[in-house]
């Protein structure tokens, strides 16, 4: 920041909106505080940014891609997820897809990737499918809906977790249709994950006639990452389950 030339000094001003500071160029100019005013704001309001940034993401907790356990699925292209953390298809607006069982990590990898976008500098919102189709459906009217419908369009990247847990009927298919094509039309990326092949997407929206449609575009642009493995999960639990019964034994003995 010492560095800057006056011109530079003054488009920072100018862009941080601190116009009586810049009212008093001539003044304050040659002081030795400005620049360090300067650095101290826009340190502080890129803070509020990102906390602004990451409250509207809705990504909540989860735990870091460090504690993933990349020996355990029988199937995952790690390159091809190490690759999604680049960020790259934030600019070419290619969609990624989790495909795999309950418990894998999907929704681990995508909050992480979720939380890196935001932490990039780029809007976000995470939702599950179920969230965000719920809070869709509820609205009242055409106006209201169009206003809503906004929250998941509008955003860098959008984040839909758990496609598949259940079931829709028409009326939810067509807005994750309305969802997706937007984004499509728009070249805004979204990441999705499913415990769902796309040819059995018919029975999470049975009787829906976009289906085919939804998936072609869903898919069009798109890096399909499937996950084959046990559930992690059930794996943890069993774990904890056996020690907790072995200190049980010690104390008796």
């Amino acid at each position: 920041m010492t560095d800057l030339t006056p011109t530079e000094t003054k488009d920072r001003l100018k862009s941080l909106g601190l116009f009586g500071l810049l009212a008093c160029w001539e003044q304050l100019a040659d002081k030795p505080w400005l620049r360090e005013v300067l650095a101290i704001e826009e340190r502080e309001r890129h803070k509020r940014s990102l906390e602004r940034r990451l409250k509207n993401s809705r990504v909540a907790a989860f735990k870091p891609m460090t504690d993933f356990d990349w020996s355990w699925p029988k199937k995952i292209d790690r390159e091809a997820v190490d690759e999604l953390f680049g960020l790259g298809f934030l600019a070419t607006g290619h969609n990624a897809v989790l495909v795999g069982p309950n418990g894998v990590g999907k929704t681990m990898i995508l909050k992480n990737l979720a939380h890196q976008a935001v932490v990039r500098g780029h809007t976000v919102r995470f939702s599950t499918a179920s969230d965000m189709l719920a809070d869709l459906a509820a609205q009242e009217s055409s106006a209201a809906l169009a206003r809503r419908l906004r929250r998941y369009t509008v955003p860098a990247l959008l984040c839909i977790d758990e496609v598949g847990y259940l079931s829709y009927d028409s009326r939810y298919a067509d807005l994750l249709f309305e969802v997706v094509t937007r984004r499509y039309d728009a070249q805004k990326p979204l990441l999705l994950s499913t415990n769902k092949a796309f040819a059995d997407w018919g029975q999470v929206f049975p009787h829906a006639a976009c289906v085919v449609t939804l998936v072609d575009r869903l898919v069009h642009r798109a890096e399909v990452i499937e996950i084959e493995a046990e559930s992690y999960r059930l794996k943890e639990a069993k774990e904890l389950s056996a020690t907790r019964s072995k200190q049980r034994r010690i104390k008796k003995h």
